[in-house]
């Protein structure tokens, strides 16, 4: 394994660590950090159900906090870490923000907009290009969702079960 990729790794792994704090809170687990001169400047995790914010999204979150850290929106020569693909909004403000790298751990066909749904990042008129790399460890990203999404299903049959048992009586 390349220096890069274990470097790449210490860093997913604390974008993890904000996406179990999503997966505890009952929100969808995705996390991110942002990363600029070996430093975290940022960390985000999924909170739109909490916060009633549709664009409170891991990497927006993120994002917002490096920008505050730093004092200024534009993060040039920042990367950020984010456990699974961004979706159009998300890749839209790596655009606005001036962020170098992306790093994302597993695809998500359903809203990727980097090489799943779309490749938002790749479009000839955009003024900023990011420098994207995928599949960080792809797998334990993948299994925190699967395992989510398993367990909100869990939780739906067993509502589901006691309204049932309660119409009945």
């Amino acid at each position: 394994m390349s220096v890069e990729n274990r470097s790449h790794e210490q860093w997913m792994r604390i974008a993890q660590a904000e996406a179990v704090k999503a997966f505890n809170a009952d929100e969808v687990p995705i996390g991110a950090a942002v990363v600029h001169n070996q430093e975290v400047i940022g960390l985000g995790f999924n909170q739109p159900i909490s916060s009633n914010d549709p664009t409170a999204h891991a990497e927006i979150v993120a994002l917002r906090q490096a920008a505050e850290s730093v004092g200024n929106y534009r993060l040039v020569g920042a990367t950020l870490y984010v456990t699974a693909e961004p979706c159009l909004m998300c890749t839209g403000s790596l655009i606005h923000a001036r962020i170098d790298t992306l790093v994302y751990g597993t695809q998500e066909p359903k809203f990727g907009a980097v090489s799943s749904l779309m490749r938002a990042l790749d479009h000839p008129e955009l003024t900023h290009r990011v420098k994207v790399i995928g599949g960080i460890l792809a797998e334990e990203n993948r299994e925190l969702l699967k395992n989510f999404f398993v367990k909100q299903r869990s939780v739906t049959r067993l509502t589901e079960a006691s309204i049932g048992s309660e119409t009945s009586v």
